[in-house]
Protein backbone atom coordinates (compact mmCIF):
# COMPACT_ATOMS: atom_id res chain seq x y z
CA UNK A 1 0.00 0.00 0.00
CA UNK A 2 1.18 3.50 -0.79
CA UNK A 3 -0.32 5.95 1.72
CA UNK A 4 -0.03 9.72 1.41
CA UNK A 5 -1.19 12.77 3.33
CA UNK A 6 -1.52 16.30 1.97
CA UNK A 7 -2.92 19.59 3.18
CA UNK A 8 -4.32 20.67 -0.18
CA UNK A 9 -5.50 24.14 0.92
CA UNK A 10 -8.78 24.00 -1.07
CA UNK A 11 -9.63 20.85 -2.99
CA UNK A 12 -11.91 22.63 -5.46
CA UNK A 13 -8.99 24.78 -6.55
CA UNK A 14 -6.56 21.86 -6.81
CA UNK A 15 -8.63 18.79 -7.74
CA UNK A 16 -6.88 18.29 -11.08
CA UNK A 17 -3.48 18.73 -9.48
CA UNK A 18 -4.32 16.18 -6.78
CA UNK A 19 -5.57 13.74 -9.43
CA UNK A 20 -2.30 14.10 -11.35
CA UNK A 21 -0.34 13.47 -8.14
CA UNK A 22 -2.30 10.28 -7.45
CA UNK A 23 -1.58 8.94 -10.91
CA UNK A 24 2.05 9.99 -11.02
CA UNK A 25 2.90 8.36 -7.69
CA UNK A 26 0.47 5.44 -7.94
CA UNK A 27 -1.07 6.29 -4.55
CA UNK A 28 -3.52 3.83 -3.00
CA UNK A 29 -4.80 5.97 -0.11
CA UNK A 30 -4.66 9.74 0.24
CA UNK A 31 -5.65 11.63 3.38
CA UNK A 32 -6.33 15.30 2.76
CA UNK A 33 -6.71 18.28 5.05
CA UNK A 34 -8.04 21.80 4.66
CA UNK A 35 -10.36 20.87 1.82
CA UNK A 36 -12.31 24.07 2.50
CA UNK A 37 -15.71 22.93 1.25
CA UNK A 38 -18.97 21.32 2.29
CA UNK A 39 -19.61 17.67 1.53
CA UNK A 40 -21.92 18.57 -1.36
CA UNK A 41 -19.18 20.76 -2.90
CA UNK A 42 -16.44 18.14 -2.89
CA UNK A 43 -15.34 17.23 -6.47
CA UNK A 44 -15.91 13.50 -5.96
CA UNK A 45 -16.33 12.65 -9.64
CA UNK A 46 -12.72 13.65 -10.40
CA UNK A 47 -11.48 10.89 -8.11
CA UNK A 48 -14.16 8.28 -8.63
CA UNK A 49 -13.23 8.36 -12.32
CA UNK A 50 -9.76 7.21 -11.26
CA UNK A 51 -11.14 4.34 -9.19
CA UNK A 52 -11.11 5.93 -5.75
CA UNK A 53 -13.80 5.78 -3.12
CA UNK A 54 -14.28 9.06 -1.30
CA UNK A 55 -15.05 9.99 2.29
CA UNK A 56 -15.22 13.69 3.12
CA UNK A 57 -16.10 15.73 6.19
CA UNK A 58 -16.64 19.43 5.63
CA UNK A 59 -19.09 21.93 7.04
CA UNK A 60 -18.05 25.23 5.45
CA UNK A 61 -15.23 27.03 3.66
CA UNK A 62 -12.91 26.31 6.58
CA UNK A 63 -11.12 23.14 7.69
CA UNK A 64 -12.35 19.93 6.05
CA UNK A 65 -10.75 16.48 5.88
CA UNK A 66 -11.03 13.64 3.38
CA UNK A 67 -9.79 10.13 2.60
CA UNK A 68 -9.53 8.71 -0.91
CA UNK A 69 -8.94 4.98 -1.31
CA UNK A 70 -8.80 2.49 -4.15
CA UNK A 71 -8.21 -0.45 -1.76
CA UNK A 72 -11.45 -0.23 0.21
CA UNK A 73 -13.08 2.36 2.44
CA UNK A 74 -14.94 0.97 5.43
CA UNK A 75 -16.10 2.03 8.90
CA UNK A 76 -15.95 5.73 8.09
CA UNK A 77 -15.99 7.80 11.29
CA UNK A 78 -16.36 11.56 11.64
CA UNK A 79 -14.34 12.77 14.62
CA UNK A 80 -12.72 10.68 17.35
CA UNK A 81 -14.20 10.00 20.79
CA UNK A 82 -13.60 12.87 23.21
CA UNK A 83 -12.66 15.37 20.48
CA UNK A 84 -13.25 18.91 21.81
CA UNK A 85 -15.59 21.35 20.13
CA UNK A 86 -14.98 24.98 19.23
CA UNK A 87 -16.94 28.19 18.84
CA UNK A 88 -15.54 31.02 16.76
CA UNK A 89 -18.01 33.53 18.15
CA UNK A 90 -18.60 34.62 21.73
CA UNK A 91 -21.94 33.40 23.04
CA UNK A 92 -22.22 30.68 20.41
CA UNK A 93 -22.30 27.06 21.53
CA UNK A 94 -19.14 25.10 20.61
CA UNK A 95 -19.54 22.48 17.87
CA UNK A 96 -17.25 19.72 16.56
CA UNK A 97 -15.14 20.99 13.67
CA UNK A 98 -14.29 19.07 10.50
CA UNK A 99 -10.81 18.11 11.66
CA UNK A 100 -10.73 14.31 11.99
CA UNK A 101 -11.95 11.56 9.69
CA UNK A 102 -11.22 7.86 10.08
CA UNK A 103 -11.64 4.94 7.68
CA UNK A 104 -10.34 1.41 7.29
CA UNK A 105 -8.48 0.90 4.01
CA UNK A 106 -7.37 -2.67 3.24
CA UNK A 107 -7.12 -3.41 6.95
CA UNK A 108 -5.27 -0.21 7.91
CA UNK A 109 -7.11 2.26 10.10
CA UNK A 110 -6.31 5.68 8.60
CA UNK A 111 -7.08 8.95 10.37
CA UNK A 112 -6.89 12.18 8.39
CA UNK A 113 -6.18 14.88 11.00
CA UNK A 114 -6.12 18.65 10.80
CA UNK A 115 -4.87 19.79 14.19
CA UNK A 116 -6.03 23.28 15.27
CA UNK A 117 -3.55 26.05 14.50
CA UNK A 118 -3.54 27.71 17.90
CA UNK A 119 -3.14 31.21 16.41
CA UNK A 120 -1.17 32.84 19.26
CA UNK A 121 0.05 31.68 22.66
CA UNK A 122 -2.54 33.92 24.36
CA UNK A 123 -5.48 32.97 22.16
CA UNK A 124 -8.24 30.60 23.41
CA UNK A 125 -7.60 28.65 20.20
CA UNK A 126 -4.21 27.67 21.63
CA UNK A 127 -5.89 26.09 24.67
CA UNK A 128 -8.33 24.37 22.32
CA UNK A 129 -5.37 23.01 20.35
CA UNK A 130 -3.74 21.50 23.44
CA UNK A 131 -7.05 20.01 24.60
CA UNK A 132 -7.62 18.56 21.13
CA UNK A 133 -4.21 16.91 21.11
CA UNK A 134 -4.67 15.57 24.65
CA UNK A 135 -7.96 13.99 23.62
CA UNK A 136 -6.32 12.46 20.56
CA UNK A 137 -3.54 11.05 22.71
CA UNK A 138 -5.97 9.51 25.19
CA UNK A 139 -8.20 8.05 22.49
CA UNK A 140 -5.23 6.78 20.48
CA UNK A 141 -3.77 5.09 23.54
CA UNK A 142 -7.13 3.46 24.12
CA UNK A 143 -7.18 2.02 20.61
CA UNK A 144 -3.84 0.31 21.19
CA UNK A 145 -4.85 -0.88 24.66
CA UNK A 146 -7.88 -2.54 23.10
CA UNK A 147 -5.89 -4.03 20.22
CA UNK A 148 -2.07 -3.76 20.42
CA UNK A 149 -1.77 -5.34 16.96
CA UNK A 150 -4.00 -2.78 15.24
CA UNK A 151 -2.38 -1.08 12.22
CA UNK A 152 -3.29 2.57 12.79
CA UNK A 153 -2.00 5.60 10.88
CA UNK A 154 -2.48 9.07 12.37
CA UNK A 155 -1.67 11.33 9.45
CA UNK A 156 -2.07 14.94 8.47
CA UNK A 157 -1.25 18.53 9.29
CA UNK A 158 -0.26 18.61 12.94
CA UNK A 159 0.54 22.34 13.04
CA UNK A 160 3.53 21.52 15.25
CA UNK A 161 7.24 21.53 14.48
CA UNK A 162 8.37 19.05 17.17
CA UNK A 163 12.13 19.62 16.80
CA UNK A 164 14.30 22.68 16.21
CA UNK A 165 15.43 21.17 12.90
CA UNK A 166 11.82 21.36 11.76
CA UNK A 167 11.90 25.15 11.30
CA UNK A 168 14.22 27.19 9.12
CA UNK A 169 15.04 29.69 11.91
CA UNK A 170 13.98 29.09 15.50
CA UNK A 171 14.56 32.74 16.42
CA UNK A 172 11.70 33.73 14.11
CA UNK A 173 9.27 31.46 15.96
CA UNK A 174 10.59 31.74 19.52
CA UNK A 175 7.42 33.45 20.80
CA UNK A 176 4.98 31.81 18.38
CA UNK A 177 2.78 28.77 18.22
CA UNK A 178 3.90 25.54 16.54
CA UNK A 179 7.18 25.36 18.50
CA UNK A 180 6.09 26.09 22.08
CA UNK A 181 7.01 23.62 24.81
CA UNK A 182 3.39 22.59 25.55
CA UNK A 183 2.69 21.89 21.86
CA UNK A 184 5.85 19.84 21.48
CA UNK A 185 5.02 17.96 24.67
CA UNK A 186 1.55 17.22 23.30
CA UNK A 187 3.09 15.80 20.11
CA UNK A 188 5.55 13.68 22.13
CA UNK A 189 2.66 12.39 24.22
CA UNK A 190 1.05 10.92 21.08
CA UNK A 191 4.39 9.36 20.13
CA UNK A 192 4.83 8.01 23.66
CA UNK A 193 1.33 6.52 23.45
CA UNK A 194 2.71 4.20 20.77
CA UNK A 195 2.64 6.13 17.50
CA UNK A 196 6.05 6.52 15.87
CA UNK A 197 7.04 9.12 13.29
CA UNK A 198 7.70 6.71 10.43
CA UNK A 199 8.94 9.33 7.95
CA UNK A 200 11.75 11.09 9.84
CA UNK A 201 14.14 8.08 9.82
CA UNK A 202 13.78 7.94 6.02
CA UNK A 203 13.77 11.68 5.38
CA UNK A 204 15.97 13.20 8.09
CA UNK A 205 16.67 16.91 8.55
CA UNK A 206 17.76 19.58 8.91
CA UNK A 207 16.25 21.52 6.06
CA UNK A 208 13.49 18.98 5.34
CA UNK A 209 10.12 20.73 5.41
CA UNK A 210 6.50 20.15 4.41
CA UNK A 211 5.17 23.72 4.57
CA UNK A 212 6.33 27.06 3.18
CA UNK A 213 4.32 30.25 3.64
CA UNK A 214 3.17 31.95 0.45
CA UNK A 215 4.64 35.29 1.56
CA UNK A 216 8.20 36.67 1.51
CA UNK A 217 9.48 34.12 -1.01
CA UNK A 218 9.62 31.48 1.71
CA UNK A 219 9.68 28.55 -0.71
CA UNK A 220 12.49 29.63 -3.06
CA UNK A 221 14.47 30.77 -0.02
CA UNK A 222 13.96 27.34 1.56
CA UNK A 223 12.42 28.89 4.66
CA UNK A 224 9.91 26.26 5.68
CA UNK A 225 8.54 24.15 8.51
CA UNK A 226 8.01 20.44 8.98
CA UNK A 227 4.48 20.15 10.36
CA UNK A 228 2.90 17.29 8.36
CA UNK A 229 3.47 13.79 9.71
CA UNK A 230 2.57 10.13 9.48
CA UNK A 231 2.53 8.55 12.94
CA UNK A 232 2.10 4.79 12.95
CA UNK A 233 1.13 2.24 15.58
CA UNK A 234 3.71 -0.51 16.23
CA UNK A 235 1.94 -2.89 13.84
CA UNK A 236 1.95 -0.26 11.10
CA UNK A 237 5.48 1.02 11.73
CA UNK A 238 6.97 -2.43 11.16
CA UNK A 239 5.38 -2.50 7.70
CA UNK A 240 6.97 0.74 6.46
CA UNK A 241 9.49 0.15 3.67
CA UNK A 242 9.99 3.72 2.49
CA UNK A 243 8.88 7.32 2.84
CA UNK A 244 9.46 10.68 1.21
CA UNK A 245 8.21 14.25 1.02
CA UNK A 246 7.28 15.37 -2.49
CA UNK A 247 8.74 18.88 -2.41
CA UNK A 248 8.13 19.23 -6.16
CA UNK A 249 4.39 19.58 -5.50
CA UNK A 250 5.04 22.90 -3.76
CA UNK A 251 6.35 24.31 -7.03
CA UNK A 252 4.50 25.99 -9.85
CA UNK A 253 1.34 28.00 -10.31
CA UNK A 254 -1.58 27.04 -8.10
CA UNK A 255 0.42 24.96 -5.62
CA UNK A 256 -0.72 24.33 -2.07
CA UNK A 257 1.53 25.80 0.61
CA UNK A 258 2.09 22.21 1.84
CA UNK A 259 3.85 19.28 0.19
CA UNK A 260 2.55 15.69 0.27
CA UNK A 261 4.11 13.10 2.57
CA UNK A 262 4.20 9.57 1.15
CA UNK A 263 4.74 6.25 2.95
CA UNK A 264 5.08 2.75 1.48
CA UNK A 265 3.82 -0.28 3.43
CA UNK A 266 4.38 -3.98 2.83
Amino acid sequence: MRLATWNVNSIRTRADRVAAFLERHDVDVLAMQETKCRDDQFPEMVFSALGYQVAHLGHSQWNGVAILSRVGLEDVTAGFPGMPSWSSKEGQDPVPEARALGATCDGVRVWSLYVPNGRTLADPHYTYKLEWLAALRDTGAGWLADDPAAPVALVGDWNIAPQDDDVWDMSVFSTSTHVSAPERAAFRAVVDAGYADVVRPRAPGPGVYTYWDYTQLRFPRREGMRIDFVLGSPALATRVTGAFIDREERKGKGASDHAPVVVDLT
